[in-house]
């Protein structure tokens, strides 16, 4: 059974960057749990030192929308 933990927020270039920042440290950290802020909730995970990785950018054009850029990173393991 699969369990999901997930939020959606707005923040600002450098809010983005710092909680960036925070998800690299924990991983590079060298414990066996990180510690991944979700929203108000913080989820305990035990990744392996390879991390699967893939990263996906999209940009879109549209007369009547206006243009989007979507960036998606994507890490997966089994514990």
């Amino acid at each position: 059974m699969a369990e999901r933990t997930t939020a959606d927020e707005t923040l600002t270039r450098s809010e983005l960057a710092s909680y960036l920042t925070a998800l690299g440290d924990e991983f590079e950290g060298g414990g066996e749990e990180i510690n991944v802020t979700v929203g108000n909730k913080t989820v305990d995970l035990n990744p392996p030192e390879q991390v699967g990785v893939s990263v996906d950018v999209v940009e879109r054009s549209s007369m009547l929308r206006g243009n989007t850029e979507t960036v998606t990173i994507e890490l997966n393991w089994k514990p």
